[in-house]
């Protein structure tokens, strides 16, 4: 299957409801609709995380958090900006527009522009943000190829962007955009 046919597949799975596996600049990744209930709670299941962390959003463009950056001051937009795209992720004041099983027990939702061209294709062609978490069971390591993906998940998952990592040695640097505070560097 080519990386083409894999994202309309991936797409496909997202809009139905289901969750997915691609890679990111770090390490793989994986996804779902971030507004379904349940397939954010499957996948969580799928990882055995504790809803109470909360979950990544990943997008292809500022433009795409658009809703979630509803009512930011807008001097805070500024490290969005010249931080995006690339592996920084921000932790930004949730508006009221995030699901809680995305947010967690916190106050903040996580987002990243994510500048891994897999990545951002996936975002475009599904219209907007999916959900982005290391592809592991939870304090397992992080999958590093599709083969370690397939070998973790089986066939639990809905869909796999074939493709590659993006270069980088580790997951994104988490930082509080209200603090400017490093939380995973």
């Amino acid at each position: 299957m080519t990386v083409a046919e894999s994202l309309d597949a991936a797409v496909a799975a997202l809009r139905a409801g289901g969750v997915i596996a691609y890679p990111t600049e770090g390490v793989w990744g994986l996804g779902c609709d971030p507004d379904n209930d349940e397939a954010v709670a499957h996948l969580l299941r799928l990882k055995e995380r504790d809803p109470a962390k909360g979950l990544i959003l990943v997008a292809a463009s500022i433009e795409q958090f658009g809703p979630w950056l509803e009512g930011l001051a807008p001097e805070l937009h500024a490290p969005l900006v010249t931080s995006w795209p690339g592996p920084n992720t921000w932790l930004v004041p949730d508006n009221g527009r995030t699901h809680p099983l995305v947010r967690g027990a916190h106050d903040c939702v996580a987002l990243r522009v994510s500048a891994h061209p897999d990545v951002a294709a996936l975002c475009r062609a599904f219209g907007g943000p999916v959900v982005s978490t290391s592809a592991n069971k939870a304090s397992e390591p992080s999958a590093m190829s599709a083969a370690e993906v397939r070998e973790i998940f089986g066939d639990e998952l809905d869909a796999i962007v074939e493709g590659e990592l993006g270069g980088h040695d580790k997951p994104s640097t988490i930082r509080d955009l209200i603090s400017g505070q490093v939380l995973r560097a």
